[in-house]
């Protein structure tokens, strides 16, 4: 998989992409990761990326020539391009496995008061991380790359993410625990001790419910 990522702050990725397993999945050549500056697009003599809005408003609005130009330089007729924005559709896992599939992303990161609606027609998917307003789209990214990298074959055990919250049944994961069996009184529930493999699934499906109802109530309606 190639992921292009479009940004005016190339310098953030940096230390993000260079550890844990997104390094490791570079490393596995899984994925290759590239960070592009779309003010090097400008046609500005100035390099200039932004306007003021017509009709009037606060902040200034990203053009649509630097990104236009830039998706152009890197689309190929299986490109997939996801502009993040707030009002795009709301990510869930369900997109990180299909998005794991596609040969090569190209995520554009919005900044600024928002940006030329004509951008919108360059685009194939429109994605937001939450109800929330952030200064750019450059951690949304970031989100979205760490999730989609993990569930490239190859990269973790596949059995690591099917049995992980929003997998199963919409629930989220049942408690976990290690060594030592007991620490300041906090101790390890018995049947895990047990090793009755029947018993021990029997009781993470009901913390796995259980968990849900108190934390998440709405992922029991689905």
């Amino acid at each position: 998989m190639v992921i292009d990522i479009l940004t005016l702050f190339p310098n953030m990725f940096k230390s993000i992409f260079e550890e844990s397993i997104i390094k490791r999945a570079k490393d596995l050549q899984k994925v290759t990761i590239n960070i592009h500056n779309f003010r090097d697009y400008s046609l500005d003599k100035h390099k200039k990326v932004d306007d003021t809005p017509y009709g009037g408003g606060a902040g200034m609005v990203l053009s649509i020539q630097p990104i236009y130009d830039c998706v152009e330089s890197l689309r190929k007729d299986y490109s997939k391009v996801i502009l993040l924005t707030p009002s795009g559709i709301p990510y869930k896992q369900k997109q990180a496995y299909q998005l794991a599939n596609e040969k090569h992303l190209i995520i554009i990161c919005g900044h600024y008061e928002g940006f030329d609606e004509r951008i919108r027609q360059i685009v194939d998917l429109e994605i937001s991380i939450g109800d929330y307003v952030l200064t750019g789209g450059e951690i949304p990214a970031m989100v979205i790359v760490d999730s989609i990298v993990r569930l490239i074959p190859g990269v973790i055990k596949e059995q690591s993410h099917l049995e992980e919250s929003f997998n199963k049944d919409y629930l989220l994961d049942y408690p976990t625990y290690t060594k030592p069996e007991e620490f300041k009184g906090m101790s390890v529930p018995e049947v895990l001790l047990s090793g009755n493999h029947q018993k021990i699934e029997e009781y993470r499906q009901k913390e796995s419910l259980r968990k849900t109802k108190e934390i998440r109530p709405d992922l029991l309606e689905k």
